[in-house]
């Protein structure tokens, strides 16, 4: 089976979810997809055994328990196959990156930003404070006003 047949199931993909979170037994396991997915037992330990043998989960017992972990081997082909994508999200994550900086250089220099007060029709300060927002009487709601304002 290909890594995202095993993946495209949303059983197998919570019990991946939950051995995430460190070594699980099986009847610890069987709990949770039984109580979300309303499965029998046995339907459990099919898909156990699916992600067992496709690479995806461990598993070692002790006693009559049986303790299931991830592994990795399975995934790393799934990471293969990513690969080819994350240019395309890390140039969006970068790009937010500088978007961030810019606000926090921005909000340490209230200097960066800042309207020129010079230039025409870019600045209320006069009307609306230091907020450079438009105070209620500007005209806004009367597009003749606005042009009269704003020109």
């Amino acid at each position: 089976m290909h890594a995202f047949d095993i993946l495209g199931d949303p059983v197998r993909r919570r019990i991946l979810e939950l051995l995430a979170d460190g070594e699980q037994t099986s009847g610890a396991i069987t709990d949770v997809i039984r109580a979300e997915f309303a499965l029998s037992q046995p339907a459990v330990s099919q898909h156990l055994r699916v992600l067992r043998e496709n690479g995806f989960a461990s598993v070692r017992a002790e006693g009559a328990r049986r303790f299931y972990a991830v592994d990795p081997t399975s995934l790393s082909e799934v990471d293969v196959w990513l690969d080819r994508f994350r240019g395309f999200w890390d140039q969006r994550l970068d790009a937010l990156g500088t978007e961030l900086a810019r606000g926090r250089r921005a909000s340490r220099d209230p200097g960066v930003g800042k309207a020129d007060p010079q230039a025409k029709g870019t600045s209320h300060e006069g009307r609306a404070g230091r907020t450079g927002r438009c105070a209620p009487d500007d005209g806004h709601r009367d597009p003749a006003r606005r042009r009269r304002v704003h020109d």
